[in-house]
């Protein structure tokens, strides 16, 4: 594509792990926070767009509050554009509970839920919960059972390799009404009400924004990320990307550990085309 391209991209989002931070860091690269505001600069909407609640990922960020002023955060339940909340969805209560009595049923399974940036152990062993998210196993605290406000931000874990994770991912969409579960990883699934995903906070914010699907870039690696290639017009994987995450893009950059999309985005906001494949 010529390069004028570049200049009709009015909006850039990115997944977080494993898309702009690689795993094990505990925050992205000086050059994407450099990237990030090339693109600001330039006039273009950018921010992330992440399972991770909002409350945990400006750190991410080295703690600069303008790269997610504008964010798609807990896997689209949280809606962010220059600041302020646009869309908030909770996840109902009633489902949550039979989720919670599913997963107690599993072997090697458990369920965390979040107050604020705080991951709370409801269900399951925080051995298990090491094997797949060391950090969450590290800042969890026990809860005997639900909590009685209104939980965002929920996920379940499981001892399962990938094909395994899928499988039990299966039986929970099958099981639970009223809840939609995904797999951005081995061992390790999402929760948003049904219907509900990245795909469809990002059709949100394009809405709130004015922007259509051909003004839209997003960086992704996993399959959580599919939604929302599925609604921009300009979806890229990372070198690293999951097969069903690679297959579903329009374009392919390099890896995640060697700043591809920091690459990708100073390109843009220098009103060049950095996609060929």
């Amino acid at each position: 594509m010529p390069a004028s391209s570049a200049s009709r991209i009015k909006l850039i989002m990115t997944d977080i792990d494993g898309t702009v931070m690689p795993k094990g860091a505990s925050s992205v690269s000086e050059r994407t926070v450099a990237a990030f505001h090339a693109a600001l600069d330039a006039g273009m909407v950018v921010g992330p767009a992440s399972g991770r609640g909002r409350v945990q990922i400006a750190p991410f960020f080295r703690g600069d509050e303008a790269c997610c002023a504008t964010a798609i955060a807990t896997n689209g339940l949280e809606v962010y554009c220059a600041g302020e909340k646009i869309r908030e969805e909770l996840l109902p209560a009633d489902a949550l509970r039979d989720t919670l009595e599913f997963v107690r049923e599993a072997p090697g399974a458990g369920l965390l839920v979040f107050e604020g940036a705080t991951p709370r152990l409801v269900a399951g062993e925080r051995e298990i919960l090491a094997r797949v998210s060391e950090p969450y196993a590290r800042a969890c605290v026990p809860l005997d059972t639900l909590p009685d406000t209104p939980v965002l931000k929920a996920n379940v874990f499981v001892d399962e390799d990938r094909a395994g994770t899928e499988a039990f991912v299966e039986q929970l969409n099958d099981a639970i009404d009223g809840l939609d579960f995904d797999v951005p990883m081995a061992g390790f699934s999402n929760i948003m009400p049904t219907g509900w995903n990245k795909g469809s906070a990002l059709r949100v914010l394009c809405k709130h924004l004015g922007v259509t699907a051909d003004e839209v870039v997003v960086f992704g690696d996993a399959g959580n990320d599919v939604t929302m290639f599925e609604v921009a017009g300009h979806p890229v994987a990372v070198e690293n990307a999951s097969q069903d995450a690679a297959e579903r893009a329009r374009w392919h950059i390099g890896r995640c550990e060697d700043d591809a999309v920091a690459a990708a985005i100073e390109a843009l906001a220098a009103g060049e085309w950095p996609f060929t494949a």
